[in-house]
């Protein structure tokens, strides 16, 4: 798709004369850079979307497909009263290609939203090269902002927490500061033909054993001792000496939350709370769930189980858990850092950087967390880089619905806080006002969100999507 200069777009022109008039220039095919490419391809602006693999694969990567996942339930609630639930409402409303890959790939778990992840991948992947507007240029590893592109042609950098060491540096030297940064922790994965059934029963919260996607590890008072004792003691693997180990608290590893107490495991993934074994008809003292990983249901993630163990500690403290005694894994945990931005410092309210408003950043290294978040800021980012190359204003998302929150969280400056990730969460909201009754308060916000979107997407109505 040959480019050049030109400053003059008509959102009515073919594909074919559009590429000559520019467009905008993706950094990364991860979740945020796909749906940044959709929407301004939806907005009919062309998309050159630059994405490293298959040549080239940050540490947690292995799919060469686009918008890679590294857990089946990276997706989480799909609960409508929920803050990621109402999160998802929104993208959908907005024609969100994440959300219609994620019900196209998906997997029973309750109500998660889990996906088989090849198949989410693939039929992302699909999409947009089928797409006349984007531009897929694989193998390509950026190192520059300076990535040669035609007059008023925004760039958006969506490389994920992991982005090459380069394009750090570029980002570093361009915003003038240091990046900051957290570590991830992921889950292992086991086959589910190496699980002893007889000691496994199936059910979700609540519902009578023997209905539901989960597969459910009971412990005895006994047997949760022995096992918190070995978690406990396991060698895990150490960080580099000058870096900090420091943990997003949405996804601790399981032995920082075991160290944290045993009330830590059993409140949060361990707790036994609506799961009655059918063995004994009654609550055990701890359950460790596994869900399904993929669509024909061989392989199943450790719920909450994400880990710094080092390999030989996870096959002896993992194996501990009634039902996996002989279990085979096909992934073991580990962890990776997430880097990210000071986003209130270096970002305006439309996420492009203060000094450089021709760049836009999207995703985790803009300082969300969460897939679900970082497919949200893509969106939010493809539509004002596709307004700002037509010429239209830019627009901010109100901040008492979900994708504004977001918004507001990553562009607010707030003296008394250190910035941080963060998933969304109705703590990201604007208060309710006090004198609403506790009872109404939930569906207050949910309906204060929802009045608020719909006028929205009134306002930002103004160029037809395809």
């Amino acid at each position: 798709m040959p480019w050049s200069s030109s400053a003059t777009t008509d959102p009515t022109t073919s594909p074919s004369e559009r590429s000559r008039q520019g467009g905008v220039v993706i950094i990364g095919g991860g979740l945020a850079g796909c749906e940044a490419a959709w929407r301004c391809a939806g907005r009919r602006v062309n998309v050159k979307l630059l994405e490293m693999k298959p040549k080239h694969f940050s540490p947690a990567h292995q799919n060469g497909d686009l918008a890679e996942l590294v857990c089946s339930n990276s997706l989480r609630s799909a609960s409508p009263s929920s803050a990621v639930g109402l999160l998802k409402e929104e993208l959908s409303a907005l024609n969100s290609l994440i959300m219609e890959a994620a019900f196209a790939a998906r997997v029973p778990a309750g109500q998660a939203l889990a996906v088989d992840r090849a198949a989410f991948s693939r039929y992302v992947t699909d999409k947009i090269e089928a797409n006349p507007y984007i531009e897929l240029v694989s193998g390509a590893k950026a190192d520059s902002l300076d990535i040669p592109r035609p007059a008023r042609s925004p760039l958006i950098v969506a490389a994920g927490p992991l982005a090459a060491d380069e394009l750090v540096q570029a980002l570093r030297e361009t915003i003038g500061r240091e990046f900051l940064h957290f570590y991830d922790a992921l889950a292992p994965i086991v086959t589910r033909d190496s699980l002893d059934m007889s000691k496994i029963f199936v059910g979700d919260r609540y519902e009578e054993p023997g209905r539901g996607s989960y597969l459910n590890c009971p412990f005895t008072a006994e047997e949760l001792d022995v096992f918190l004792s070995a978690l406990l003691e396991a060698d895990q693997t150490e960080a580099r000496k000058f870096e900090e180990a420091r943990f997003f608290e949405g996804c601790l590893p399981i032995e920082v939350m075991a160290r944290r107490g045993l009330r830590t495991l059993t409140f949060g993934p361990m707790k036994p709370v609506g799961l009655v074994d059918p063995k004994t008809g009654k609550l055990p003292a701890a359950v460790v769930q596994l869900r399904l990983e993929n669509e024909a249901g061989t392989h199943c993630n450790l719920v909450g189980f994400q880990t710094r163990l080092t390999i030989p500690s996870q096959r002896q403290v993992f194996r501990l858990i009634p039902g996996l005694e002989k279990a085979e894994f096909a992934r073991y945990g580990a962890v990776h850092r997430n880097t990210y931005l000071d986003a209130p410092e270096v970002l305006d309210q439309f996420q492009r950087l203060v000094n450089r408003p021709d760049v836009f950043l999207a995703g985790q290294i803009s300082g969300v967390e969460g897939y679900v978040e970082s497919a949200a800021q893509g969106l939010w980012a493809g539509e004002n880089a596709a307004r700002q190359f037509l010429g239209l204003p830019l627009l901010v998302p109100p901040a008492d619905t979900a994708i504004g929150s977001l918004t507001n969280h990553l562009t607010k400056k707030n003296a008394k806080r250190v910035f941080e990730p963060s998933n969304v969460n109705f703590g990201l909201f604007p208060p309710i006002p006090p004198e609403t009754p506790k009872r109404l308060a939930a569906q207050f916000r949910l309906d204060r969100a929802r009045n608020s979107f719909q006028a929205f997407l009134k306002e930002i109505s103004d160029v037809q999507s395809e």
